[in-house]
């Protein structure tokens, strides 16, 4: 019988003028599909505040040993389902739900300027809409250096890159949280079997 994996996936608190957050809904959503009986999914609201981002994090991490943490965001900007294939550490000026933001404006004093996913958002990017959907995705390197860059970029550094962010648009423009859900599900079932196909792939190789 296959192992259990451990999923978390978080969805954002409202902010600014997202006083319903499409992320979140969209979670809670994903939470009653669920992603099969060889998964273990953690759903987890997000507060939209730095310091809050700084202590739930590494907690998650620690209490649930995960093989991925997907952390999901809205944008005002977004029209499709958007992987963000990397976070960067600086940048951080825009003030959160408190009014706060770092004095460094960077997410880790010692960090790397940048941190990819070892996950091909690429080839995620194309499994996902060659499947009939119905709900389009595309990737992005920008992932707008606010509360959902800084949460990627700290999970990156916290997972050693296994970890993904999607930014899906505000409700109705154009999916229902329902689609969003859907997508969210197809996603990241297809980032486990990319991750597992590349455990496997490097097994291989150590084993010859």
């Amino acid at each position: 019988m296959a192992e259990k994996k451990t999923v978390i996936v978080t969805g954002f608190e409202p902010f600014g003028e997202h006083a319903v957050n499409a992320s979140w809904v969209a979670v809670q959503e994903l939470e009653k599909l669920g992603l099969g009986q060889n998964v273990d999914l953690h759903v987890s609201e997000v507060p939209v505040e730095y310091q809050a981002v700084q202590n739930l994090l590494p907690s998650l991490w620690k209490q649930y040993h995960p093989q991925l943490v997907v952390h999901v965001g809205v944008s005002g900007m977004a029209t499709t389902v958007t992987l963000e294939k990397c976070g960067h550490n600086h940048g951080y000026s825009r003030l959160d739900n408190c009014n706060f933001y770092p004095g460094s404006e960077c997410c880790m004093d010692e960090g790397p300027e940048c941190i990819h996913s070892v996950i091909d958002m690429d080839a995620i990017c194309k499994r996902v809409n060659s499947s009939g959907l119905g709900v389009t995705v595309s990737v992005s390197k920008d992932a707008g250096r606010y509360l959902c860059e800084y949460t990627y970029y700290t999970s990156l550094y916290l997972g050693k890159g296994r970890s993904a962010f999607v930014h899906v648009p505000p409700l109705g423009k154009p999916y229902s949280a329902e689609e969003l859900a859907q997508a969210l599900r197809a996603v990241i079932l297809e980032m486990l079997e990319l991750m597992e196909h590349n455990t496997e792939k490097q097994l291989c190789q150590h084993g010859q």
